[in-house]
């Protein structure tokens, strides 16, 4: 199931962004900088600045943030896998005019080429961002932008909760393993549908408990939690934009003279 297989991942980049060396930085200093090398892989040529995007964003997250190497890698690895399944079909032409015929087109292969480099280095923006601040850093920054409170709520819970029936979907399927309960098809598919509706039995119980302890607890329609201050510094700031504005001068010139 996906939850059980997402559980391990997950725990990594919750673990990594509440431990590495730029937790306690103010978010907008890491958010902006990200924004800055997404807009890059969207408005400039990308064979030449997608490589340098992806390469700032690594070398900041792991030389910058301390996070380590294969927790980048094991964060982009499914990303890659998608990218690189799909890429191919990009790069396939059909023609209907004298009969069917499937081949290779040079336009489709250029087209496969830019889009997996654009999403490759988006990716790779993505993944300095979660790798690098919590969740509860954003609350203010959304507060500030206007989202809806309930928004914000539901995007807490929503996180907090998949980390607990991930957990129990993985004990379970552990207990359903040592039963023998995979041992053929017929039956891992049972198995399957008995965990499911077992986990989809806690949620209900689950969110009925957690109503009822709002509830108690004189919820309002907004969960106040204390939020420590982060000053926001302008100097980090400017020296991350100036990465940025680098990397886009060099990926700028770079590809004015690339076909």
């Amino acid at each position: 199931m996906l939850a059980v297989g997402a559980i391990g991942p997950m725990r990594a980049i919750d673990h990594h962004a509440w431990t590495n060396r730029w937790r306690d930085r103010h978010p907008a200093e890491k958010l902006l900088p990200a924004l800055g090398l997404l807009s890059l892989t969207l408005f400039l040529p990308p064979l030449t600045t997608a490589p340098l995007v992806l390469a700032g964003a690594a070398l900041a997250t792991v030389r910058g943030a301390g996070v380590p190497l294969r927790a980048l890698v094991a964060v982009m690895a499914a990303p890659l896998a998608f990218l690189l399944a799909g890429a191919p079909f990009l790069a396939i032409s059909l023609r209907f005019d004298e009969g069917f015929s499937v081949g290779f087109s040079p336009a489709g292969g250029r087209l496969a080429l830019d889009a997996t480099l654009r999403a490759l280095a988006a990716t790779g923006c993505l993944a300095f961002l979660i790798l690098t601040t919590p969740l509860a850093d954003w609350v203010p920054l959304l507060r500030r932008a206007g989202v809806p409170t309930g928004v914000i709520e539901l995007i807490l819970l929503i996180y907090r909760l998949i980390f607990v029936f991930a957990e129990r979907a993985l004990t379970g399927r552990r207990a359903q393993v040592a039963r023998l309960g995979y041992s053929r098809l017929d039956r891992g598919l049972r198995s399957v549908g008995l965990l499911a509706g077992n986990l989809f039995q806690r949620a209900l119980a689950q969110a009925r408990r957690m109503e009822i302890g709002l509830a108690a607890r004189g919820y309002d329609g907004e969960l106040r939690v204390l939020a420590p201050a982060r000053p926001l510094s302008w100097l980090r700031l400017m020296a991350g934009m100036t990465g940025v504005g680098l990397i886009g001068l060099a990926g700028g010139l770079l590809g004015r003279g690339s076909p």
